[in-house]
């Protein structure tokens, strides 16, 4: 069974973690499914024991409010025992908005991969791609 990658991204920069995410995943021997948040349903991610969800920071760094958010509404409630690798990428700020998102999925009852989000500047640099390859591959090991 594919582990899923979902993900937002308006600019680009969250699509092209997600993607490295991916690479991680088939590089530690599994499948991988990328998804924009639109094509998944909350309550069959919820299914899975493992999964990457990948979000930038909008607004007062927030998660995106249109679709993301209301999709992490619905997802929370049900990810107690969960594994999951976080990633987004931000223009502003110091990554507030992925610090407490780390704290909402572990307060949920989630293990947060890697203990923290991974995060961009901007487009994702080869560090940041490297973390976020990396990341799949830790998730996919988990």
């Amino acid at each position: 069974m594919a582990i899923s990658v979902v993900y937002w991204s308006m600019t680009g920069n969250t699509e092209a973690m997600a993607q490295a995410v991916a690479e991680g995943i088939k590089e530690a021997g599994k499948e991988a499914s990328v998804l924009t948040v639109d094509q998944v349903n909350p309550a069959e991610l919820a299914g899975s024991e493992a999964f990457a969800l990948g979000c930038p920071a909008m607004g007062d760094e927030v998660l995106e409010e249109g679709e993301f958010e209301p999709f992490m509404e619905e997802l929370e409630g049900k990810i107690m025992g969960k594994k999951i690798l976080l990633f987004g990428s931000y223009d502003w700020g110091d990554g507030e908005w992925m610090r407490q998102w780390v704290e909402r999925v572990t307060g949920a009852g989630a293990t947060v991969v890697g203990g923290e989000g991974i995060i961009a500047n901007n487009e994702p640099d080869d560090e940041a791609k490297a973390a976020c390859k990396n990341g799949g591959k830790t998730l996919a090991t988990t």
